[in-house]
């Protein structure tokens, strides 16, 4: 079997008393969707910021690529290929959807921001960055600023963000969140596409589109992964039902 993509060695992560993320292995193979589920309060978040770079951790290590990226930034994770689509902040509330896109490009080409004004008179980039949008489904929504799109659509433009720096993998937060059923729907096709060219870490809340989207699912409480598999492993799994899922496991 091929090496991971991404790996996650024994992550711990302590807030006084508390263990967040409480000895966390886990890996990400090329064409997969490996989904992260679990109760609030169960520590997804503190583990995306552990993966990401917001969050050090108090032990254990992640690697990219065969790469320990541990210790590096936030950007420079970024740089080596980890694409990560949950921080509405990396969007710039007062360009235009276009205009983000753009900017992810720019970085990915090593340009400066300083001459954002000249680039987007660039016809090639500006259709490149069409291009992505309209994979997402947001190529209506090209001119109007982040800051007035909705919080679906936001959700799209980081993915659109995401993929216009072509990286190694991809880590997203809840990217069905206020999209609807119609919504939703495509957003499921897209992401079916989309893992043949990058891995994708999906922690979601809607157990119906986990199930049917995700290759293996890890199920986090306590900050602990309880249980690993596929989908039908998951359903049938007695602890996961008892404290997840429920008796009903979904169909």
């Amino acid at each position: 079997m091929a090496d991971p993509v991404l790996e996650l060695r024994g992550l711990t992560r302590r807030f006084g008393a508390l263990t967040a993320t409480d000895d966390v292995s886990l890996t990400l193979r090329r064409g997969e969707i490996h989904a992260l589920i679990g109760p609030n309060g169960a520590g997804k978040s503190t583990l995306m910021g552990l993966i990401s770079g917001k969050i050090a951790p108090d032990a254990g290590e992640v690697w990219l690529g065969g790469q320990n990226i541990t210790r590096l930034s936030v950007a420079r994770r970024a740089q080596l290929g980890l694409g990560r689509s949950f921080q509405v902040s990396s969007l710039i509330p007062e360009y235009s959807a276009l205009r983000n896109v753009m900017l992810a490009l720019q970085a990915r080409q090593g340009h400066s921001y300083r001459f954002l004004r000249p680039v987007m008179r660039d016809q090639p980039l500006r259709a490149e960055a069409r291009a992505i949008l309209a994979r997402v489904g947001l190529d209506a929504r090209a001119s109007v600023e982040a800051a007035f799109l909705s919080h679906g659509e936001r959700r799209l433009l980081e993915i659109a963000v995401a993929l216009a720096l072509a990286p190694r993998c991809f880590l997203l937060d809840e990217p069905m969140a206020g999209l609807g059923s119609e919504g939703t729907a495509r957003l499921v096709g897209f992401l079916r596409r989309l893992k043949q060219e990058a891995p994708i870490l999906l922690v979601e809340h809607d157990m119906d589109a986990v199930f049917r989207l995700a290759d293996r699912i890890s199920v986090l409480v306590y900050g602990r992964v309880i249980a690993t598999g596929t989908g039908p492993e998951i359903r049938a799994n007695a602890q996961v039902r008892a404290v997840y899922l429920g008796e009903e496991a979904p169909t």
